[in-house]
């Protein structure tokens, strides 16, 4: 029984690890063989082999191989940075390079203001099709999701998020808003709102929904050429006045977009 449960245990990190990072169960079984010959006593040996070989691997060798799949990690800048590092270390921050070259145009359009391009969930740097959990759609290094823009009580643009992931805290509909997060959810779309628990904290509580950054950093976002489509959550869409057709519907299918932008490549 302790083995079964044994082979349970490893089985489900090596599938955990694989589903979070992509490398990290592949790094997991080559730590478990090297514990096993490495005849040292040594506390959280497997441990400290794992993180050492992982931390090697996304830094310096995952980003070599990524280039042969047609990907590279998204360039930071003083304008373009990640929400959270963790999107950094879980490798879920390659792109094809023409994404680095629309977000790297957008940031020259936004020169002259304080807003800034944070981004969230990317895509893995291997293999198309490989899926990167929970979304439906990121595996071909085609796309990426970007934080709102937020601004104080006072009405001055920042760059802080409501949250600590980046995304979970929504912007719901007004009153006098069309609410289709209420549609999705009444017709068993139960999913539409999991974000709400990928929180992991909500933090500058003060801060509200800035129309007027959100609007700037999207329009701007649109002058690329190689942008395919553009998802944001319909209400935030009419708030915001914006028309242009590359703006779409998700469908109920997928989760609310009323936390981040989500845009892709033709």
């Amino acid at each position: 029984m302790k083995i079964l449960l044994k082979i349970i245990y490893k089985t489900f990190l090596f599938v955990f690890l694989t589903v979070i990072t992509q490398i990290g169960g592949i790094i997991y079984l080559a730590s478990l063989i090297i514990s096993k010959k490495w005849n040292t006593k040594l506390k959280f040996k497997t441990l400290i082999i794992f993180l050492s070989l992982y931390l090697f691997s996304t830094l310096l060798i995952v980003p070599l191989i990524s280039q042969f799949f047609g990907r590279e990690k998204v360039k930071h800048s003083e304008k373009i940075k990640p929400t959270n590092y963790m999107t950094v270390l879980l490798n879920r921050n390659y792109v094809r390079p023409k994404l680095n070259e629309l977000l790297n145009k957008t940031e020259k359009e936004l020169n002259g203001t304080n807003i800034e391009i944070h981004y969230l969930d990317a895509n893995f740097p291997f293999i198309n099709k490989f899926p990167l959990l929970p979304h439906l759609s990121h595996n071909d290094g085609k796309k990426i999701d970007i934080s709102l823009i937020y601004e104080t009580q006072n009405g001055i643009i920042t760059n802080k998020q409501k949250s600590i992931s980046g995304y979970g805290f929504f912007e719901n509909p007004k009153p006098s808003e069309f609410n289709q997060i209420e549609k999705c959810l009444e017709n068993g779309f139960f999913q539409y709102d999991f974000p709400k628990h990928l929180t992991l904290g909500e933090i500058n509580k003060e801060l509200v929904f800035s129309k007027k950054g959100t609007k700037k950093l999207i329009e701007n976002i649109l002058k690329s050429k190689d942008l395919g489509k553009l998802f944001i959550e319909p209400h935030l869409k009419s708030r915001m006045n914006l028309k242009e057709n590359r703006i779409r519907y998700h469908g109920c299918r997928a989760v609310r977009h009323d936390d981040h932008i989500h845009i892709q490549l033709k």
